[in-house]
């Protein structure tokens, strides 16, 4: 008998939260997507010195957003927009966080939504896309996801955030099915 037991420390969003860098005083937007905890957990990051936000296209999921960060005390400021119309100002965020959002939407939604995060984005600043990993062969079969074909067969989530104009697309991890792919702002570059 074992006199120490190792279990996992930490909250189930600790992976999310790690993989989108924040920093105490960053501002974070999430776009939509089914786990409405997230931005909770992003906000405690960005604390009182930082802005988290959270667009949601209906009132449903925006009030799932509202009820997760009043249990975690936190602010949050939340809005019901058109995920292809952002009502936030140009290079108003230093993180955008999509999860389980775009793999899921068709090609004419899903372009304009990652336009506008890369609209709101400071320059230098990074867009994450978190979703269930792609599985092929019998996997894809039992997977709960149904992803748009054509997204699957351009490239999933890299393909979308280079094709959008962002710069070192790049696969961070694959970890408990799930994908973290990241894709940065350009910066301004000046020329004489």
């Amino acid at each position: 008998m074992s006199l120490f037991k190792l279990r996992k420390t930490g909250g189930p969003r600790d992976l999310e939260v790690s993989m989108s860098g924040l920093k105490l005083g960053s501002k974070v937007l999430q776009i939509e997507g089914t786990d409405s905890g997230l931005i909770a957990a992003l906000a405690k990051v960005v604390g009182l010195g930082g802005y988290a936000c959270a667009v949601s296209a209906d009132d449903a999921q925006a009030e799932r957003f509202t009820r997760a960060a009043a249990t975690a005390g936190v602010l949050v400021e939340i809005k019901v927009s058109p995920l292809g119309k952002l009502p936030y100002d140009q290079e108003s965020f230093d993180v955008v966080v999509i999860k389980d959002v775009i793999g899921e939407m068709c090609s004419h939604d899903r372009v304009p939504c990652l336009q506008q995060a890369y609209k709101v984005l400071r320059h230098g600043g990074r867009c994450l896309v978190i979703e269930q990993a792609m599985r092929a062969g019998l996997g894809a079969l039992f997977s709960r996801r149904a992803f748009d074909e054509q997204y699957v067969a351009m490239g999933g989530a890299l393909a979308a955030l280079k094709a959008e104009g962002f710069l070192g697309a790049r696969l961070l991890a694959e970890r408990d099915g799930i994908s973290f792919a990241e894709g940065i702002k350009q910066r301004h570059v000046w020329t004489s």
